[in-house]
């Protein structure tokens, strides 16, 4: 291979590789390797298969291609390394190199990655006519005859199990929703707040609440026009060249300078986009306001931790309330104290801590239908641990985390409700409207 073909792995600065001590201490933390225990199912596992292929000891193959895409990419690795390996950057180079040499492709696979990365989750309109669709099929009683009907069976295994792990479609989508309320008069903050993808057409009313609670603190919210997907998907599935592509439209929408801050209430999206001047450092005329993008990226709740947000005066109509971390929110955006803080402070509400909390679902963004036998035995064991708290109302601030464990309350007949932490605040601070 002569150097103008070296591939991505073997270009990476070598000494990112050599951090790992192979020391172990990622082990426990790592989901597939807990499943399989097999050495390749783990970080330094994978690390050591990276360095093999950057010594030239090693071609790249469908074997580790196939182990690259077997990663969840929580990311708890990264918390547990004494060494500070950076185990995002390893992680998302070795896919994109997979995809760069077509190590998995197949004609299916292609029009799939097409359809998704290249065309729908570029454009919020074909998102919006989508979700249109969908509300459409569920609202109409359509979907409910389908179910009934045993059309389902007729269907490939794939699709027949994606079907139950479709969101329920808001009613509204975000930007009506945000035209509804005015800013406060004098603001102490100005934020423009991402919408997102799923979140947008299936989490509204999230988006709602959030931009509900900044004003209750003060926050004049914004939400601009032309921002697009965060491109995590994209980063993620080893496609580089369209995360920067969104990169760059959402710099040029939000104007970073412009505003105190910009707010993320997935945790999934907020980890990608803290890390806009890593994917854009090479880029002359995007490198600066890549930075300043990236200080000013905050997740909702370390946002309102940071301005001492006010507690609310009455409760959110909930006793008992337990926490899931998103794994993007803890290992890669480090915040997990926020988040509790913010339930401990409505009344009359009870924190009951879940055991493994930090312990992936099983949903790592589309993982539930690239890997549904892992990703549903990981679900099987964070139901079993939100059983044994005994409580009905699981909160987390990851949408994939909160569709992925609705899921798991559906298989195995729990009666649960998964909600953001921030619609309990928003939700305590609306009922101080009709506190006596």
């Amino acid at each position: 291979m002569s150097d103008s073909e070296l591939n991505l792995l073997r270009d990476l600065d070598y000494s990112v590789v050599q951090q790992c001590m192979h020391c172990g201490m990622c082990l426990p933390t790592c989901p597939t390797y807990a499943t399989t225990l097999r050495e390749r199912s783990s970080p330094r596992g994978r690390i050591a298969m990276m360095r093999a292929i950057a010594d030239g000891r090693r071609e790249l193959s469908q074997s580790f291609a196939e182990e690259m895409y077997f990663c969840l990419g929580c990311l708890a690795c990264q918390t547990a390394c004494p060494a500070g390996v950076n185990y995002s950057e390893l992680f998302e180079n070795a896919r994109a190199e997979v995809e760069r040499q077509g190590l998995l492709d197949t004609p299916k696979r292609k029009r799939i990655r097409r359809w998704t990365l290249r065309w729908l989750f570029v454009e919020r309109t074909r998102l919006h006519l989508l979700g249109r669709l969908l509300r459409l099929y569920q609202r109409s009683g359509l979907e409910r005859l389908v179910r009934a009907s045993g059309l389902l069976r007729l269907l490939p295994t794939s699709l027949r199990e994606l079907e139950p792990l479709t969101p329920r479609i808001s009613r509204r989508f975000t930007a009506p929703l945000h035209a509804r309320s005015v800013d406060p008069p004098s603001p102490r903050y100005r934020v423009a707040l991402l919408s997102g993808c799923v979140q947008d057409i299936a989490f509204a009313d999230t988006n709602a609440d959030t931009i509900y609670a900044l004003r209750q603190n003060g926050c004049a919210v914004r939400l601009p026009d032309g921002q697009a997907c965060c491109g995590s998907l994209h980063a993620h599935n080893g496609d580089g060249e369209m995360a920067r592509d969104l990169a760059r439209r959402n710099i040029d929408a939000f104007a970073p300078d412009t505003v105190d801050a910009i707010i993320v209430n997935a945790g999934g999206c907020g980890s990608h986009m803290k890390h806009y001047d890593h994917l854009l450092a090479d880029d002359s005329e995007y490198a600066a306001r890549a930075k300043t993008w990236s200080e000013k990226v905050k997740d909702i709740h370390e946002f309102l931790a940071e301005i001492d947000f006010r507690a609310p005066r009455a409760g959110c109509g909930v006793d008992q309330v337990t926490y899931h971390e998103s794994c993007h929110l803890k290992h890669g955006q480090q915040v997990s104290e926020a988040p509790r803080q913010i339930l401990r402070a409505i009344p009359d509400l009870d924190l009951i801590e879940l055991v493994e909390a930090d312990w992936c679902c099983g949903s790592a963004g589309i993982y539930n239908i690239t890997q549904p036998e892992t990703s549903m035995r990981l679900l099987d064991r964070k139901m079993e641990h939100v059983r044994n708290t005994g409580v009905r109302v699981v909160a987390t601030g990851n949408p994939g985390c909160v569709i992925q464990l609705q899921h798991g309350g559906q298989r195995e007949e729990m009666d649960v409700d998964v909600v953001h932490p921030i619609s309990l605040l928003a939700a305590a601070y609306r009922g101080e409207r009709e506190k006596p």
